[in-house]
């Protein structure tokens, strides 16, 4: 079967290259389209690479001799799905051209995430809000991951969602330092301290869920009808973010209620076996202090939402801690696992 060529927008940052390491050897894509900033345009991968991969293993020797280019969807020869680790600064211009000429955007920035006909996908929590891509007015579609500090959130409370409809939510992070990029945050800000303040993300976090566990209804997503209020905190911890989510529930249920559905809940990506799918979506952890980052990040090779101390709230109805790999469930892992579901549902036949 003759892969699907795709290419990587930004694919010098620190999404692009993860990226870039995940889609090694696929099965469904081969990488043929590296796009970056003029400073590298016109210089292999390799070559612009040696001392900036960040990655703990090797350069893929796929991606080396690959000449990049700068941002242009004229330049990308076959290519009919991108990944886009664009700073949001030019990602929505940029993404738009892509999509005007055909190409499938598949995006981590912010700019299109609260566009009414865009999806917000997390694949095993709103694959259905793929039907909106028909009222978008471009040959080629764009699809977004949410923000990286809600992804594992909304898989925690999608099933729950459904079997005892939410009302409130309180969420209170705890987020890794390569959620900045590189460089990101200085050395001297955040060693031995806890910053109180990354900016937009609260505002993200207090809207983008209620997107993604909405409903189509005359080809747009109408956003779930609950309320949020977060508090986002940068902390030294390298990858992982770890959120304290505090719900209360329509109905309100019991302990082993939540955990049985945690447990039982399945997703479009498990039913299809996509192969960035976790076994897995959500993981409980039983012990008082779990999940950790350090033990618990490559759970599923970094895709399952792991899940942890569940108990009563006495202000509103049950709390637990949510833990996601940041770069990999909340960025390049989550497009890579929705491309994979487009390819099944024959978006690029």
């Amino acid at each position: 079967m003759e892969k699907i060529k795709v290419g990587v927008l930004g694919a010098t940052g620190s999404v692009g290259q993860r990226f870039i390491q995940l889609l090694e050897n696929h099965p469904y894509f081969t990488v043929t389209h590296l796009a970056a900033s003029e400073k590298s345009a016109g210089q292999t991968y390799g070559e612009v690479m040696k001392s900036r991969w960040k990655i703990s293993s090797d350069i893929p020797a796929y991606a080396k001799d690959i000449i990049i280019s700068l941002p242009n969807p004229e330049v990308t020869k076959g290519v009919q799905l991108v990944f886009s680790g664009l700073d949001a600064s030019i990602a929505g211009e940029v993404e738009t051209a892509y999509a005007e000429a055909g190409v499938m955007v598949l995006s981590n920035s912010k700019n299109h995430r609260m566009d009414p006909n865009v999806p917000i996908l997390s694949a095993e929590v709103n694959a259905h809000h793929l039907d909106v891509l028909k009222s978008q007015n471009t040959k080629g579609k764009i699809i977004t991951n949410s923000n990286c500090t809600i992804m594992g959130v909304t898989i925690s409370l999608k099933p729950l969602m459904d079997a005892f409809g939410l009302k409130s939510v309180m969420l209170f992070s705890m987020q890794a330092i390569s959620g900045a990029g590189y460089p990101g945050v200085p050395t001297m800000d955040i060693l031995g301290n806890v910053v109180p303040y990354i900016g937009g993300e609260e505002d993200k976090a207090e809207v983008e869920p209620q997107k993604c566990l909405g409903t189509v209804e005359a080809g747009v997503i109408k956003s779930a009808d609950f309320k949020i209020s977060a508090h986002c905190n940068r902390v030294p911890v390298f990858d992982g973010h770890t959120v304290c989510v505090s719900v209360s529930f329509d109905k309100k249920p019991k302990k082993e209620e939540i955990l049985k559905v945690w447990a039982d809940f399945q997703g479009e990506p498990q039913k299809l076996g996509l192969p960035f799918a976790p076994n897995q979506a959500i993981l409980y952890r039983e012990e008082n202090d779990r999940p950790q980052p350090r033990l618990d990040l490559e759970t599923g090779r970094g895709m399952t939402t792991v899940v942890g101390r569940l108990r009563e709230d006495p202000i509103l109805d049950w709390k637990w801690v949510v833990l996601s790999h940041n770069t990999i469930r909340g960025a390049a892992g989550a497009a890579i696992l929705n491309a994979e579901l487009l390819y099944k549902k024959g978006f690029f036949n």
